[in-house]
């Protein structure tokens, strides 16, 4: 009998570890689900819902024409060029553009900035599969999170590029000191 008790007694204890070790195990999962879901598969219309704070806003205009309206946000509201800091930049446009239309428009800014090509090249094709065609009433925003680039179309994840360095080659063209629009980048950055 006391055998049976000490048995008994062995297997609660069993139980009870490998339970605590279970649920230990489950809440690390969830706490990793949480830190992941900060990467958004939908963003809110409003990005203050999710801890942003809007740095600067301009509207693109060629000659007599709004082209687009573009934001930047950060968490705290500043833009620094050199963190690296997560952001958003939205752009709500005002005219319908096709993705490959942007696509060169964005290639043009690269070289604008005297990127060599060997810098951006092999991003093109990503591009092409994740970017839309636009028409006005559209928004295309980008979403920096540690290395990963998110692109998101009317607040709908469409794609990413996992690579740190594209996310500030695609915001030079409009945060880089060489931008070809340094008025824009003033009102973008809060100057």
């Amino acid at each position: 009998m006391k055998t049976l008790r000490i048995s008994f007694i062995i297997f609660i204890l069993i139980f009870h570890s490998t339970f605590t070790q279970a649920n230990v195990v489950e809440k690390s999962e969830m706490n990793r689900g949480n830190e992941q879901s900060k990467l958004f598969s939908k963003l809110p219309d409003d990005l203050t819902d999710i801890g942003y704070v809007q740095v600067g806003n301009a509207t693109f205009t060629f000659l007599f024409w709004d082209i687009y309206n573009s934001r930047l946000f950060t968490k705290t509201g500043k833009y620094d060029d050199n963190s690296g800091q997560d952001l958003l930049f939205k752009i709500n446009y005002l005219k319908d553009i096709s993705a490959d239309e942007l696509i060169k428009r964005t290639v043009e800014q690269w070289q604008h900035l005297k990127y060599d090509e060997s810098k951006y090249q092999h991003y093109i094709p990503k591009m092409k599969s994740i970017w839309p065609d636009i028409k006005s009433g559209d928004s295309l925003t980008l979403y920096r999170k540690n290395q990963t680039t998110i692109f998101y179309f009317n607040n709908e994840e469409v794609g990413n590029i996992n690579d740190k360095s594209f996310s500030n080659l695609f915001l030079d063209i409009w945060l880089s000191n060489n931008t070809s629009q340094p008025k824009l980048r003033k009102l973008l950055i809060g100057e």
